[in-house]
């Protein structure tokens, strides 16, 4: 067998061993897509090992094709993937990208099927006894679905691990890491066939070399606890500052200089081995990168030996005030504040929990390692969390809770339990603000296990005042909120009532005249035409008042307004004990809403009529005054 299809049998093998455990283990919408996704890469691997073992150029042809057609179902089930994983609200992201992934699942699927034909048209052997696949315009397109496919994975698996924090995600590290290492090589050996629309055997050997360093990442992953039990919401905006766009982009250019200097003094059949060093050196250096660990200790020995403080507190309240400033609920500024925490004081588990108004009940509002199923099976009997506030109450400063053997510490250890067994002691810190707690954050599972020290205690003391800060203004706003919208709401009443008044007038009007006037047919035509324009104006009502979130529709007539006004008045005048006197002045025509100037004309006219003595008069006026009409009620 050529030792060349060697990596692509073992990267088959372990894709499939992979895409079976998970498959077998689990049966969450995240694990389906990895597994199937895993056993497609273990069929195209397959198929590319069993063309680099080939001996003729008809058995390379062949099975070089069906690994094309192979490669077809990998965009839309990795792409479907990283939309899902790790994500708490990923049916809004499948719902959001539902047409992208249509796309990515159907047309390479249609290129690869409808167009074998069109795949690969012709086959070559060059000096170095190397085969290489020209392709046709159907394998052309389908590398180009491929490449954008690759670049959108890395996109959004770079988007979830920036949106994970602390234990979740030091529990995705590996898997994203490994996705991310066999995606920019995938995309480099796309880029290379479609910039000489040509398939090397070599590039194969490539891939397979990644898949088999993806394997290894992706099975440390799998060995962390809770490793698909992350829920983090990561936001729709378009992502920047990629680390993962940066580091494929550093390989590609290593890769493209390497492959120069191998052409040069070792030849390319050293290529793929040498590329697999280099490869195995970029994972090393993004997971050194990526390690809480190594971060810790390089800011601890920067304190210890160049005599400066341990933190960079203008750098601390700056990230605050850049993370909280947007923040305009209790859940959004605590999970804001968690991932500060986390970032700040090297812990993997921050957790912050809010009292309600009457500090009767602990409720939870953020978390780096609860999920908030979890969550809800930690909540607190009402005599537990009495018990609790009245401790903290006592306690404002930040304590050690692993160092307490009271009630209240107990309390506090069954709602963040340890992750790690050798994360450290749990610290407490009391949200309080003028005597009033609003709350506790908890931090858990140092890096290292480092203890907390006096300027780590410091720190959290003016942290925890700044977020017991934020929350009060947090509800005051909202209680100025609530205030404002239920002033708007009586405002809307107060009209609505006015409408309901005017068609109860005429109802009324007519109800009085019934019973002397039923025999005479004029006047049930009359009311029926009363009753039916009453009902039509009750519907308007309520068609408007399902419209309220919509901005209001202005639609000016040009009206001579005395008439107007003498129209609309004509059945108020036929109100018993209503003496209405006009004094209308000439004016020109103007524009106006004649709807909803006529609610405007009524409801002054009622509130006159209710206002003046039996038998007054209302006075109804117009007049121009600087370019203005007027009109005035009395």
């Amino acid at each position: 067998m050529n030792v060349a299809a060697l990596p692509s049998f073992v990267g088959a093998f372990f894709s499939g061993a992979t895409a079976f455990v998970v498959g077998w283990r689990e049966r969450g919408t995240p694990h389906r897509a990895f597994a199937a996704g895993m056993f497609a890469l273990a069929i195209e691997s397959l198929f590319n090992g069993f063309a680099l073992a080939a001996f003729s150029d008809d058995e390379n042809f062949f099975w070089e094709k069906y690994g094309l057609i192979a490669m077809a179902f990998l965009p839309g089930v990795w792409l479907f993937f990283s939309l899902s994983y790790g994500r708490g609200n990923y049916r809004e992201f499948l719902h959001r990208w539902r047409f992208v992934l249509a796309s990515a699942f159907l047309i390479p699927i249609a290129l690869a099927v409808f167009g074998q034909k069109n795949l690969i048209v012709s086959t070559n052997q060059t000096d170095y006894g190397r085969w290489m696949f020209f392709l046709g315009g159907g394998g052309i397109a389908l590398n180009l679905f491929f490449l954008a496919g690759a670049v959108l994975v890395l996109m959004n698996l770079e988007r979830t691990f920036r949106a994970a924090v602390g234990t979740m995600r030091w529990r995705i590290k590996f898997m994203i890491v490994g996705l991310g290492v066999l995606f920019a090589v995938r995309s480099y050996t796309a880029s290379q066939i479609l910039l000489f629309h040509a398939i090397e055997l070599p590039l194969q050997a490539l891939n397979a070399t990644a898949l088999i360093a993806a394997c290894a990442l992706i099975a440390r992953s799998l060995f962390r606890a809770g490793h698909f039990d992350v829920d983090v919401y990561p936001s729709h905006s378009v992502l920047q500052n990629s680390l993962t766009t940066l580091l494929a982009g550093i390989y590609l250019l290593v890769i493209g200089i390497f492959a120069n200097v191998v052409a040069a003094i070792g030849g390319d059949n050293a290529f793929p081995l040498k590329a697999f060093f280099v490869l195995i050196a970029l994972v090393l250096l993004t997971v050194l990168l990526l390690s809480e660990r190594v971060r810790l200790r390089a800011s601890r020995f920067v304190s210890r030996h160049f005599q400066r403080p341990q933190y960079d507190y203008r750098t601390v309240w700056r990230k605050f005030t850049e993370d909280t400033a947007s923040c305009v609920g209790e859940n959004d500024l605590c999970q804001a504040a968690i991932k500060l925490a986390s970032d700040v004081f090297h812990v993997l588990s921050v957790t912050i929990w809010i009292a309600d108004e009457k500090q009767e009940e602990l409720d939870f509002a953020a978390s780096t390692f609860l999920s908030e199923a979890k969550a809800d099976e930690l909540n607190l009997e009402k005599n537990e969390a009495a018990d609790l506030f009245a401790a903290l109450k006592k306690r404002p400063e930040p304590m050690d809770v692993d160092l307490s053997r009271e009630k209240w510490a107990a309390t506090l250890k069954k709602i963040h339990p340890s992750e790690f067994s050798k994360g450290g002691h749990r610290i407490c810190v009391p949200l309080a603000v003028g005597g009033e707690l609003l709350g506790l954050m908890i931090l858990g599972d140092r890096i290292g296990g480092i203890p907390f020290s006096g300027q780590d205690f410091d720190l959290l003391k003016c942290v925890g005042d700044e977020i017991a800060a934020s929350l009060l203004n947090t509800r005051l706003s909202q209680k100025l909120l609530q205030a404002k919208e239920l002033e708007a709401f009586q405002t809307m009443s107060a009209f609505f009532v006015h409408d309901l008044k005017n068609a109860a007038s005429t109802l009324n009007l007519m109800f009085q005249n019934l019973p002397a006037h039923f025999d005479n047919p004029a006047f049930r035509q009359d009311a029926l035409r009363g009753i039916g324009k009453s009902v039509e104006h009750i519907n308007c009502l309520v068609e408007r008042l399902s419209l309220l979130r919509y901005e209001l529709k202005i639609k000016p007539v040009e009206f001579n307004f005395n008439e107007w006004i003498s129209k609309s008045l004509a059945d108020f005048e036929k109100n018993p004990g209503v003496n209405l006197v006009k004094e209308f002045k000439p004016l020109p025509k103007i524009s106006f809403d004649p709807d909803q100037l006529l609610k405007v004309v009524t409801n002054l006219a009622l509130n006159a009529k209710e206002a003046s003595p039996r038998d007054g008069q209302i006075r109804v006026g117009t007049s121009q005054v600087n370019g203005w009409a007027i009109l005035s009620v009395s």
